[in-house]
């Protein structure tokens, strides 16, 4: 994986959000400890059914940005599930897995 392949990756999960009926936001965070201020303030910003987290938080080595955006999530959006992704490409399918069908 590389930055490219990622962004390219999430381009086609916002399409296959959008092939659904449903609005999604893409939010980029920083390994620079902001991550979980960052997506507490876009999650505040609106109203989320579902939080989609990708791999590269969970995987990399990154426990303390992966800590700090669940807690992110659960301070911005309380009420939204939670899925995890393994790549850009199945985002629409984790978020599936926990929104009401139809």
């Amino acid at each position: 994986m590389n930055a490219e392949k990622i962004r390219a990756g999430n381009e086609f999960a916002l399409k296959q959000f959008a092939d659904r009926g449903w609005e999604a936001d893409m939010v980029y965070v920083r390994p620079d400890g902001t991550a979980g201020a960052t997506v507490e303030r876009q999650l505040r910003s609106g109203s989320y059914d579902c939080v989609v987290i990708g791999a590269g938080v969970r995987v990399l080595g990154r426990l303390a940005d992966f800590e700090a955006i669940i807690n992110g999530v659960h301070k911005g959006a309380p009420g939204a599930a939670i899925a995890f992704n393994t790549r850009p490409e199945d985002s629409a399918e984790a978020a599936a897995r926990w929104l009401p069908q139809g």
